[in-house]
């Protein structure tokens, strides 16, 4: 497969993104007003709650057995690998470009998370069918490409929403504690300015309202608290943590779809019931299917929605997006090689191109634009976050063509 060939397949992904943003963006215009703040915040609800659910649990069911998952079990061990590395390299990227406090939470999901779900389900089944394509037969190809894909999406989304969605979390409430507490000083020390007695006043203010000998406090016993048992302790510990974990928060909407999608692959009962045109109650599945196919242009619209925001009005800094860009689409596709490759030198992964190919594309795709979701969510940078996204996929459609033909010389 040419270059010409290689770059038009990589590219039309992107640009499908890149058109659909161009109509979100649009949309959000003062003079059309269909996609304003109360609309795109609402559409964001419904991708949050309902389509991106639907997105994961239908794919994984559909695409994810027992024999499969026994096949590709490196490839959750290689996913968590990008979110590692990725953050370390985020939190660097963070602490250099000295970012503002409530955006480095965005910094570190942008560097951490990448585009595991709609890229890789578009391009695999796109480079399979370009001729001279190493990857054999392009029906085969496509039948384990898309299963490869959805693994990752939904490998992707559990990271995404249990790890990147806290992270963003912690930081946005961090900020807006460090904002009220601010408030508080400012609203405590301008009260205590108004009410300091001046003049003569203040010398009667400064006498002791207690003699000394009234001062002294008594002397109290103090008693020896009963020993606490260890389990007892440990049983302490737990009931604070509980108090102190919000579970609804840990388990977002799509970790629950996701854990759903692993429940039905996995189980034979409860798959022939929902999976197969011959299966009892598919019309479950097809229905998820359906609902699940408005996840990826809803996301697309409101990130269009937002840039627009973000291009009036955006005050981040340069240095923070070439920091990402750098970890993005330098950093960790060279490290992603070599995690890759040493993978294989220790046979930890058997010999099979496409699976390599999609194992080396995960490190070196753009940010998930599920966080422009998790910034519109939590008030966070989301203008920030478009703008970070706009200069990503630019980019993507040239960094992206130059990393497949690297992996694909790779692994031929």
């Amino acid at each position: 497969m040419g270059f010409l060939n290689l770059f038009a397949v990589s590219s039309m992904p992107v640009l499908k993104v890149l058109l659909v943003t161009g109509l979100g963006s649009y949309l959000a215009l003062d003079h059309v007003n269909i996609l304003g703040g109360n609309a795109r915040k609402h559409l964001n609800n419904i991708v949050f709650f309902v389509f991106n659910p639907a997105l994961i649990s239908s794919n994984l069911a559909k695409t994810i057995t027992y024999e499969s998952m026994v096949q590709m079990w490196f490839m959750p061990f290689n996913i968590l690998i990008t979110f590692i590395i990725g953050s370390a390299l985020g939190w660097g990227v963070s602490q250099i470009t000295r970012a503002p406090p409530h955006l480095h939470g965005l910094v570190i999901g942008c560097c951490a998370a990448g585009n595991l779900g709609n890229m890789l389900l578009i391009i695999i089944p796109a480079v399979c069918r370009e001729r001279g394509s190493p990857f054999g037969d392009p029906d085969v190809c496509s039948e384990y490409g898309m299963g490869y894909a959805s693994l990752s999406m939904a490998i992707g989304a559990i990271y995404l929403w249990s790890y990147v969605y806290n992270i963003i979390r912690i930081s946005s409430s961090r900020n807006s504690e460090e904002v009220e507490i601010n408030d508080l000083s400012i609203t405590k020390s301008s009260t205590e300015s108004s009410m300091t007695p001046s003049g003569s006043s203040s010398k009667e203010v400064t006498e002791p309202l207690l003699s000394s000998n009234q001062l002294a406090l008594p002397q109290t016993r103090f008693e020896e608290k009963p020993q606490v048992s260890f389990l007892d302790k440990i049983k302490q510990y737990f009931e604070m943590l509980l108090q102190k974990m919000n579970l609804k928060r840990l388990f977002a909407p799509s970790t629950i779809g996701a854990i759903a999608g692993f429940v039905v692959g996995l189980l034979p009962q409860i798959r022939r019931l929902l999976i197969g045109d011959t299966a009892p109650v598919h019309v479950i599945q097809d229905t998820a299917l359906l609902l699940g196919d408005g996840a990826i242009p809803a996301v697309t619209l409101i990130l269009g929605g937002n840039l627009l925001r973000g291009l009036e009005g955006s005050g981040i800094q340069k240095s923070v997006i070439l920091g990402i860009i750098i970890v993005r689409y330098v950093a960790l596709p060279l490290l992603g090689i070599v995690v890759v490759k040493g993978a294989i030198r220790f046979g930890l992964v058997h010999q099979n191109p496409l699976y390599e190919f999609v194992l080396l594309l995960q490190f070196a795709l753009p940010p998930a634009m599920n966080i422009g979701t998790m910034s519109q969510l939590f008030g966070a940078g989301e203008s920030e976050c478009s703008v970070i996204m706009l200069w990503c996929y630019v980019l993507a459609s040239l960094t992206l063509t130059l990393w497949s033909t690297l992996f694909l010389w790779l692994v031929a």
